[in-house]
């Protein structure tokens, strides 16, 4: 029986994605590149090391999501919400965060333009 990770990578395939709810699932080193994220509870899931290069993240939720070394160049973040998570190591090159809420705390964040 499959359980709900391997769910989400399944569908994770299909690249669409929208208001999808993943709290609480673990991502770690999945492959989210380009896949429409936008509205999407991911509210401490554990996205460390994922590829979400060029991922629309638009108005989703990533309170408390593990988000160290992802890879979310080139990202759409706009309006979303990243109050305590971990953007430890996290590449935000030519990511959009107009409107996000920007955790406290930023350690180690590489944002380049």
């Amino acid at each position: 029986m499959a359980n709900r990770n391997d769910v989400v990578r399944a569908k994770a395939g299909d690249k669409n994605l929208i208001a999808t709810d993943l709290s609480g699932v673990n991502l770690r080193l999945t492959d989210l590149s380009r896949t429409d994220l936008s509205g999407a509870n991911l509210s401490g899931t554990g996205l460390n090391r994922a590829n979400l290069n060029r991922a629309n993240l638009s108005s989703a939720n990533l309170s408390g999501a593990n988000l160290s070394g992802a890879n979310l160049s080139g990202a759409n973040l706009r309006g979303t919400n990243l109050s305590g998570a971990n953007l430890r190591g996290t590449n935000l090159k030519g990511a959009n965060l107009s409107g996000a809420i920007l955790p406290d705390k930023w350690q180690s964040v590489v944002i380049a333009y």
